[in-house]
């Protein structure tokens, strides 16, 4: 470790960080405003529940595999078009955000149904018995019975987008993985590799931790 390097690229690291910040904000922004709804439609919609609608959750149920199904270099290439279209560049860390929301929607739209599926069928009865509206069972029921296990799998998704922006530093997005890839790997720069590769793991662990607590706060069943 060359220190007095390490202290010359401490503001370029820094700015790198909060690049990797700004993806990983505004995808899990994304993945929670469309991956939600698309989550619950999935469970809502399968045999036996209140949306039952076989057709829906056929073609949802594809189409999110088929998402999920794309390794994450090969979807940051062919999403170059529609990145270009909405943020009008294909480089920086808001135009690697929109490869990054595409992939997360669906990972956590999976996570969000599979939390569903955890909690009793009963209680969901016995909701529809009573009279509840489906809005009433998403909110009271659906959503408070299975809020620790969704921030888990939230946690999971962030902690995945680390991942990803740091891949997407290979086609010049930005963050993190940018500067691993600029300075680490093709200066052949150790001092920063071994930098980046602390940043990623401390920030995984604090992410990871602070996940953990929130969920253990909100689990009813303890």
């Amino acid at each position: 470790m060359d220190i007095p390097h390490l202290i010359e690229m401490l503001p370029t690291m820094w700015s790198a960080f909060l690049e990797t910040l700004l993806m990983i904000s505004i995808s899990t922004a994304v993945a929670i405003v469309i991956g939600f709804p698309l989550g619950v439609v999935l469970f809502a919609t399968d045999r036996g529940l209140f949306w039952e609608n076989r057709v829906v959750q056929n073609v949802l149920g594809v189409f999110v595999n088929i998402i999920r199904s794309i390794p994450f270099i090969i979807l940051l290439v062919a999403l170059y078009p529609f990145t270009n279209l909405i943020v009008g560049t294909t480089t920086g860390p808001v135009a690697a955000s929109v490869s990054l929301s595409v992939a997360a929607i669906p990972f956590f739209a999976r996570i969000v149904e599979s939390a569903m599926r955890e909690i009793d069928k009963g209680m969901i009865e016995a909701a529809v018995a009573t009279g509840a509206t489906p809005w009433m069972i998403i909110k009271d029921v659906l959503f408070l019975e299975g809020r620790a296990s969704m921030i888990q799998g939230l946690t999971l998704t962030v902690i995945s987008l680390v991942a990803y922006s740091a891949m997407a530093g290979v086609i010049g997005g930005g963050g993190v993985g940018d500067l691993a890839i600029r300075y680490g790997h093709y200066r052949y720069d150790n001092t920063i590799m071994i930098s980046t590769v602390v940043i990623l793991i401390a920030f995984v662990q604090v992410l990871q931790l602070l996940g953990d607590s929130i969920a253990k706060t909100t689990d009813k069943r303890k």
